[in-house]
């Protein structure tokens, strides 16, 4: 590992656990433009399980980003699950993470096929991408990765959600993100998958004073709102992305 990149990693890391900003200033709402939380593309199996009465399982395939260190309840898969039942009431639902921390795509993809077969979730969010960036690794084998992840994940049965890496204004200047992001949407347009923008959410974020990403100060209470934050807009990009009417949904919004 280079010294490089890796102080880089250790500032996404940190973003990740504190997610950096003004702790006595939370937003008054985390609100995400409505073209962010829909997709063309179609999450059939989740509609299916909701339709039926469930279970939905939903499995997070992701790195550090996917977590806050000593506070995992607090981090974004914990608050997509507290979510998708407030909003699913009847179902079951279960989110549960395989974390790969400091691995690229490529080194993940082996795995994922058999992840699914012994976890058999009805829903794979796969974050990916930071570590990636972080080595610049080479575009187009970084396309391929994710082109048979995803295709692996697929002909095991599960439907996908791709999530890309999170936005930081801090590490704009060592790190560039922009090639791996058009790329994972090209695979996502390609194999009719969603793809959730957390690097475009959190950069209005960012842009409209709701969260200040920029500043050094940290605080691991101002990560727990990030991850809140997060959490819910995930849920909401899954009911839309797999067209549940309110009247699926019951009565609660």
């Amino acid at each position: 590992m280079r010294a490089g990149w890796m102080s880089v990693l250790f500032v996404v890391a940190g973003l990740s656990a504190t997610a950096l900003a003004r702790a006595d200033d939370p937003p008054k709402s985390c609100s995400v433009a409505a073209y962010l939380l829909t997709s063309e593309s179609t999450l059939s199996r989740v509609a299916s399980a909701v339709k039926t009465g469930g279970p939905l399982d939903i499995l997070v395939v992701g790195s550090r980003s996917s977590t806050i260190s000593g506070a995992e309840n607090d981090a974004y898969p914990a608050k997509l699950q507290a979510a998708l039942r407030e909003k699913l009431p009847g179902i079951v639902v279960s989110v549960s993470v395989e974390l790969s921390p400091r691995k690229t795509a490529e080194d993940v993809v082996p795995g994922l096929g058999k992840l699914v077969q012994t976890k058999k979730p009805t829903l794979v969010v796969w974050q990916t991408g930071t570590v990636d960036a972080i080595r610049s690794v080479d575009v187009d084998s970084f396309h391929d990765a994710i082109d048979q992840g995803v295709t692996a994940l697929q002909n095991a049965g599960a439907d996908v959600v791709l999530m890309n890496m999170q936005y930081s204004p801090r590490t704009e200047t060592m790190v560039s993100p922009t090639s791996y992001i058009d790329n994972m949407r090209v695979v996502a347009q390609q194999h009719d998958v969603p793809l959730f923008d957390r690097f475009a959410i959190m950069n209005q974020w960012n842009e409209t004073g709701k969260f200040d990403l920029f500043s050094p100060v940290r605080g691991v209470d101002q990560a727990k709102r990030v991850h809140d934050c997060l959490g819910r807009a995930l849920s909401t990009f899954i009911i839309n992305t797999a067209h549940i009417d309110a009247a699926e949904r019951g009565t609660r919004q």
